[in-house]
């Protein structure tokens, strides 16, 4: 029997009686479409018969050719699985995430529920187009996000990967056959804007407006560590001798509740500790339980990014003069990296500070402020030059 073939149902009991109703109907000023006489029937890749019903013997002849060229490419999706409300798909997707970490699984849940659901959540999947997306894309540029405020790029960037990544999951489940969420032009980082790197006495003076919380900064500073990693810091993993930091546990903050677990990416690591303060925190640490946190709230416990950032780091900001360059605790990892590199620190080293997955990534971020060493290279080449071509003069003197 061939895989699709075209039936006519004109001597169909079911298409007569179809007919007759619609002919009534029609007489009594119905505009309902004539049912189907030509029906199309196939056999998928699961080997369940399918079938689909035109009225005219051309429109059927050619969705029974289509329908055979998918087959025969492997390119054949069932009709009804591309009917799939993205939201359905999405919780799939969402529920097969093995890798992740807490703090990455808490983002794309927040962006699912805030963003892509909302916006998605009720389309059938294979109703969505490359141009949909597109608009998409521009609403998210131009109308306010969540806050009230407008998004920024690196966040429009993240929200459209996680819907990038549900449309994959349509793609791999064979709902559809290509995904609409690929190669869309984003919005561009300002670096500028992402980027704050403080001077050696700008991050000082930042640390001494910070109170009681000035080695917390300096940490942050030169360390490079996460707000996450630097608020589960255990007086056991400071070790003032060696100048070392051993990084294995960060706090996340999953709906309301600080939950301790791994470092993001799994990356445990230590970090290296400037000698010149080091010995303060020896202080911190001296005579405490090896578990009791170096850094804690006023009151004991954990710190709160939000309180710390309110009652203590944005005051100090502005007391230190440096408020208008959009200084966070989590961006004085870009100073500690800066500071890093200009100390002399290679690829590999301010890697390991950052706890960056790969050497890759820390370039991506920070290749423009490692010096390009190309005087040095041509340097090195003129001098190898300059000796070859020594030996070959005095070669022809002694020849000659």
């Amino acid at each position: 029997m061939a895989r699709v073939w075209i039936e006519d149902r004109a001597n169909h009991a079911d298409y007569q009686q179809a007919v007759e109703k619609w002919q009534a109907a029609k007489r009594k000023g119905s505009k309902r479409q004539a049912p189907g006489r030509w029906r199309v029937r196939w056999y998928g890749p699961d080997n369940k018969p399918k079938a689909k019903t035109f009225a005219k013997l051309p429109q059927a002849e050619a969705e029974k050719d289509a329908i055979t060229a998918r087959l025969d490419k492997g390119s054949y999706r069932d009709p009804q699985s591309a009917k799939a409300a993205v939201k359905v798909i999405a919780e799939e997707w969402y529920k097969s995430l093995r890798r992740q970490g807490r703090t990455t699984k808490h983002d794309y849940r927040e962006l699912l529920d805030n963003y892509v659901i909302p916006q998605w959540g009720d389309w059938q999947v294979g109703a969505i187009r490359w141009e949909d997306v597109s608009d998409w894309i521009d609403d998210l540029i131009e109308k306010p996000g969540k806050s009230g405020r407008k998004l920024g790029p690196a966040r429009i960037t993240k929200i459209y990967r996680v819907f990038s990544m549900v449309m994959k999951r349509a793609v791999q489940t064979n709902r559809i056959a290509a995904n609409p969420a690929t190669e869309h032009e984003l919005p561009r980082r300002n670096e500028d804007d992402e980027h704050v790197y403080l001077t050696h006495e700008q991050l000082e003076r930042l640390a001494e407006a910070a109170g009681e919380y000035r080695r917390l900064v300096l940490v942050l500073g030169y360390c490079g560590i996460r707000w996450a990693e630097a608020s589960a810091i255990k007086a056991s993993r400071v070790n003032v001798d060696t100048r070392r930091i051993r990084i294995v546990q960060g706090y996340t903050d999953v709906r309301g509740a600080l939950e301790l677990g791994p470092v993001k990416n799994h990356e445990k690591r230590s970090v290296p500790l400037p000698r010149s303060f080091a010995e303060e925190l020896r202080e911190l640490t001296a005579g405490r339980k090896l578990d009791a946190l170096v850094f804690t709230a006023p009151e004991g416990g954990p710190l709160r990014y939000s309180n710390f950032r309110q009652r203590f780091f944005d005051p100090a900001v502005k007391a230190a003069g440096l408020d208008g360059l959009g200084i966070t605790p989590h961006k004085l990892r870009h100073t500690a990296a800066s500071l890093a590199i200009a100390a002399g620190a290679d690829v590999k080293v301010v890697q390991t500070m950052l706890g960056h997955k790969s050497a890759a990534m820390t370039l991506d971020v920070y290749g423009h402020l490692f010096p390009d060493r190309l005087d040095e290279v041509a340097d090195a080449l003129d001098a190898g030059r300059v000796a070859a071509l020594d030996k070959i003069r005095a070669s022809l003197a002694e020849a000659a």
